[in-house]
């Protein structure tokens, strides 16, 4: 069975985003960036891969990207933002997408458990807040970038009502950036 995991960047107060849903604050230069994507290819954006020397590397991770509207629909951002993966977004309301991005309009867990019986490699749930909430008792993994900042305010990790949910540390990289990438498991 696939896992649903939560890979996301947050502050050391528990944003994933700023409250106008940028994340400019996040440190995107330092030694955490090539080690992170030496493991997790996939989850560089389409338009970025060749940039960083990862245009022919495979998805060893993941072959689904899950977003929600707001993730998806980054200000200037691709209409198709990870073409290497299937790419699904979560709304009511969203319409004029690429052929290549499905539109989950009802039943957000329902789809996403018949995912999870799917063959293939994981499902990673990029966000955001709210889609996490609703998600949490599906997600079996959390992928965190710790970054060494704090926004204040914004669009938290899980953004509404969510029980409570127990994780375990499995693993834990430290960087000289001051970023700390930590994984949880269910």
């Amino acid at each position: 069975m696939r896992k649903l995991v939560y890979y996301v960047a947050v502050t050391l107060d528990g944003f994933i985003a700023a409250e106008d849903g940028t994340f400019d604050g996040f440190i995107f230069e330092g030694d955490h960036m090539a080690g992170i994507n030496a493991v997790y290819p996939d989850t560089v954006p389409t338009q970025f891969r060749e940039a960083v020397g990862l245009q022919d590397a495979p998805n060893p991770n993941f072959d689904t990207v899950l977003m929600g509207r707001h993730t998806y629909q980054v200000p200037g951002g691709p209409a198709s933002p990870y073409a290497h993966l299937r790419q699904l977004v979560v709304s009511t309301s969203l319409t004029g997408t690429p052929p290549d991005v499905e539109v989950i309009s009802a039943d957000a867990a329902g789809r996403v458990a018949a995912l999870k019986e799917e063959d293939g490699l994981d499902i990673w749930l990029c966000g955001g807040g709210k889609l996490a909430a609703e998600l949490l008792p599906q997600i079996d993994k959390l992928l965190l970038k710790i970054h060494p900042v704090a926004f204040g305010r914004g669009i938290p990790l899980f953004d509404g009502k969510a029980g409570l949910t127990t994780f375990r540390r499995t693993d834990a990289q430290l960087f000289e950036s001051g970023v700390s990438f930590m994984t949880y498991e269910r």
